[in-house]
């Protein structure tokens, strides 16, 4: 296996996986929008996407960047429109998605059928 491949495959594992951490624990503990906010639900539908990922599916791979620009929107708004703590974590999500979209894109080109 290409090793850009396997990279790039694990780059989008790993920061899927810390993009669901992140969501969970910001709205949970870190700085929650409000007492008792269950927007850490917003890391849920990070889940869908990961038995293709982990399978390698190369159709995963092309919907999850598009879907993963759901929570760079959400970093973008949330860091321009908060301050303190929740702006900082808000980068990080924007950080996060941008890097799982960069890893998606380089995996789905990677893989791509050649013509014959």
């Amino acid at each position: 296996m290409n090793p850009w491949i396997r990279l790039s495959r694990n780059g989008t594992l790993a920061g899927m996986l810390a993009l669901f951490i992140l969501c969970i624990v910001w709205e949970a503990w870190l700085a929650p929008l409000r007492p008792g906010s269950l927007l850490w639900i917003k890391a849920l539908p990070l889940l869908l996407p990961l038995p293709g990922v982990l399978r390698g599916k190369r159709y995963t791979y092309q919907w999850l960047s598009m879907y993963v620009l759901a929570w760079f929107i959400e970093g973008v708004m949330r860091s321009w429109g908060d301050r303190g703590t929740m702006q900082y974590l808000a980068l990080v999500e924007t950080f996060l998605s941008v890097w799982v979209f960069c890893c998606t894109v380089v995996y789905a080109r990677l893989t791509r059928p050649t013509p014959q």
